[in-house]
């Protein structure tokens, strides 16, 4: 079973899912119960509610699973709008939202689609919450 005592720095947390995306990894937990890809991790799974979930690498590679343009931001985004976010499912089972890279007009359902990271734009930074301001943005691009 997973120890329950959790602290920042474990992915099993936004922060330590963060921290580690910053550097690379895209961490998955996956119940050892029920099998369900929990993104970003989570201490307990949400299917099944076991709490044995263990850490592991997920593949960046996914397909739109559903999208949608945004065309009434958040004031610190409105010079970006309309834009896309989309639920991505990924290669290893879990879905993952994010913004999407390339025009609402040339998105649908099943375009195959890889995770990146970046730092955060200006505008995200003035959005975040003071906690959120380190950590890396992910938008999902063609593959």
């Amino acid at each position: 079973m997973t120890d329950s005592r959790l602290d920042a720095t474990d992915p099993r947390t936004l922060p330590g899912f963060f921290d580690a995306l910053a550097d690379g990894d895209l961490l998955g937990g996956v119940c050892a119960e029920c099998g369900q890809v929990l993104l970003p991790p989570r201490p307990a799974c949400y299917a099944c509610g076991s709490r044995d979930v263990d850490v592991e690498p997920q593949s960046p590679e996914g397909h739109i699973f559903a999208y949608t343009a945004v065309h009434a931001p958040p004031s610190a985004f409105a010079a970006d709008a309309p834009y896309t976010i989309a639920v991505v499912e990924l290669a290893d089972g879990g879905r993952l939202l994010g913004r999407v890279t390339v025009d609402h007009a040339d998105v649908a359902i099943g375009d195959a689609v890889e995770l990146a990271v970046r730092e955060p734009t200006a505008a995200e930074q003035e959005a975040a919450l003071e906690y959120e301001t380190a950590w890396p943005v992910h938008v999902f691009g063609p593959r």
